[in-house]
């Protein structure tokens, strides 16, 4: 039966919050005619104008986002899945719901102060005005302070959902977070997301659950390493450091290997993008036309092939540091793997197809040893969010791990 929240994995109480609210605002709408929400964090478990879904990566926040603004949408005020309200907003294509998902590396006080404008308008023909904001941990000072004016002093119509990984000042404003509900997402269970893999996506059994095992529960790799020979073969790399580190030399073949492979990784992901825009935007400007006006707009479009030209070079700047991320998940986890074991822990592996190369690497590190491997690996990931340069804070982690 089709539901917009089929595809939130593992999160029951958050998706009976969200049925609840979005139940409560169509009450009140077929009631009077017109909506009434609640502004601040804590509307007493029904409706209110701001939310945040917050959580680790592949727990689902903007799967719920998205699942909670077709239901606000939907006809029923069920999100049954099925009328266009709901099928619009899950497509990506209702005229009332707009979607920010930065492809830099922040997003700007522009870009928010035009949404923000935009969003304060009557709704064209859904019932509410729904903002969704990917990665808001991702917001500058400015653009938060721009979202936080709306925030305070929302329109009648208009909803603001919000996504990052948790409430702390770093990732969200103290201030936006005091005047929004929020509503916390766990890691889903790896037999969850190998349930939904096999039923939803038609993979078999056995690469579900060892995809699903592979990625700690992250829904969208689980899939993609699922049908991605090309995702396998990444992974099988990056899992094939820790036998490679034998030496300084070595250590340093291995970073540059890493950031290659993220670099032809994110390339991949978006040249397809990147070339379908420049040929749109060409397009726009008269490309291939000839007289008078042709060449005077060929004279004034320098400029805005310069943004586009910015603008790409941001999200490939993002999408290098996504994939190099995803890569250090793998191998924080091959690390976690070797300090359970020498733990004695009883827990499985992530990574059961490494295994008995992390076994080899807990008989010979220790407990002590592994921990010191695995912080290298996090302290890495925290460098390359604080803006360190990539190459530079991999080559320390590398030279960290030959150490130990």
């Amino acid at each position: 039966m089709p539901d917009a929240f089929a595809d939130l994995v593992g999160q029951d109480e958050a998706v009976e919050t969200l049925r609840r609210a979005a139940a409560a605002a169509a009450a009140v709408l077929r009631a009077t005619g017109e909506p009434e929400v609640a502004t601040g964090a804590d509307p007493g478990g029904g409706m209110t104008h701001a939310w945040i879904f917050t959580g680790p990566p592949g727990s689902g926040r903007s799967v719920a986002a998205r699942a909670f603004a077709a239901a606000l949408q939907c006809v029923h005020g069920t999100g049954c899945g099925e009328c266009p309200g709901c099928h619009t907003t899950l497509a990506g294509t209702h005229a009332d719901v707009r979607l920010v998902v930065p492809e830099g590396l922040s997003i700007g006080v522009n870009e928010m102060r035009a949404l923000v404008l935009r969003a304060a308008s009557t709704p064209s023909g859904g019932r509410w005005q729904v903002v969704i904001v990917e990665d808001a941990d991702r917001l500058t000072e400015a653009a938060g302070n721009a979202l936080l004016k709306a925030v305070e002093e929302p329109p009648p119509r208009t909803v603001f959902l919000l996504c990052a990984p948790s409430t702390h000042p770093d990732d969200i404003s103290v201030t936006i977070r005091s005047r929004c509900r929020v509503v916390p997402l766990r890691q889903p269970a790896a037999e969850a997301v190998a349930d939904v893999l096999v039923r939803r996506d038609g993979i078999a059994p056995d690469v579900a659950r060892w995809t699903a095992a592979a990625t700690q529960g992250h829904v969208g790799r689980a899939r993609r390493l699922a049908r991605d020979p090309q995702a396998r073969a990444r992974r099988e790399a990056v899992l094939a450091v820790p036998r490679r580190l034998t030496g300084v030399g070595a250590a340093f073949d291995a970073a540059s290997a890493l950031i290659e492979a993220a670099e032809a990784e994110a390339e991949a992901s978006v040249v397809e993008i990147d070339a379908a825009e420049r040929a749109a935007l060409e397009t726009a400007l008269g490309a291939g036309g000839t007289g008078r006006g042709a060449a005077s707009a060929a004279r004034g479009s320098a400029g805005q092939l310069k943004d586009l030209e910015r603008r790409q070079k941001s999200r490939a700047t993002r999408a290098q540091r996504d994939a190099l991320d995803r890569a250090l998940v793998d191998l924080a986890a091959f690390y976690r793997d070797a300090l359970t074991m020498a733990l004695g822990a009883p827990v499985s592996p992530v990574h059961a197809d490494t295994a008995e190369l992390a076994e080899a690497g807990a008989r010979s590190w220790q407990a002590e040893g592994a921990l010191r491997r695995l912080e290298a690996v996090l302290t890495c990931r925290a460098a390359i969010e604080a803006n360190v340069k990539p190459r530079i804070a991999v080559e320390a982690m590398m030279l960290a791990l030959w150490k130990g």
